[in-house]
């Protein structure tokens, strides 16, 4: 009996994908893919990518409230581990910069309804660097930073 339900499901369901596919109704690349920020991501500096997200001329506040977990030593810049949690009521958007990349925005996830803005990921790092984390919130940025000591380059060093 599961195995012809199973079998049920997989026939039905991908039918029903292909049927939503041919009129048009599902678009995969607006689905899975939000708009590439190609003036911030490829920005070789931290203001021009602050520019890019749209944070050029703000003030950022320093908040308590948004905290970043972060090794104080990495000892392979390869793979740094970052985790960052906002608890800023309305948080929108994280956007986590490495001041000494080559490239110095790491990532920008955006976020929407009630939910509790967490990320976690892991980031190249070329030397020691300041990494700074912005969220906005009710149309303000507030941020967080700390110092990550690097002893073997992740950026082509």
């Amino acid at each position: 009996m599961d195995e012809l339900r199973r079998h049920i499901l997989k026939s039905g369901g991908g039918a029903a994908l292909a049927l939503l596919l041919g009129a048009g109704l599902l678009r995969p690349t607006r689905v899975l893919a939000a708009n590439w920020n190609a003036p911030a991501f490829e920005s070789k500096d931290v203001a021009g990518a602050l520019r890019g997200l749209g944070a050029g001329a703000a003030q950022a506040q320093a908040s308590a409230d948004l905290k970043l977990d972060a090794p104080e030593i990495a000892e392979n810049g390869a793979v740094v581990p970052l985790e960052i949690v906002s608890k800023i009521p309305n948080t929108s958007a994280i956007a986590v910069l490495i001041e000494k990349n080559p490239q110095p925005l790491a990532g920008h996830f955006e976020f929407s309804g009630p939910l509790l803005p967490q990320v976690s990921l892991r980031v190249k790092m070329a030397e020691t660097s300041m990494v700074r984390v912005l969220a906005l919130a009710g149309g303000k940025y507030y941020s967080s930073s700390k110092e990550i000591k690097v002893t073997a380059g992740g950026c082509g060093g």
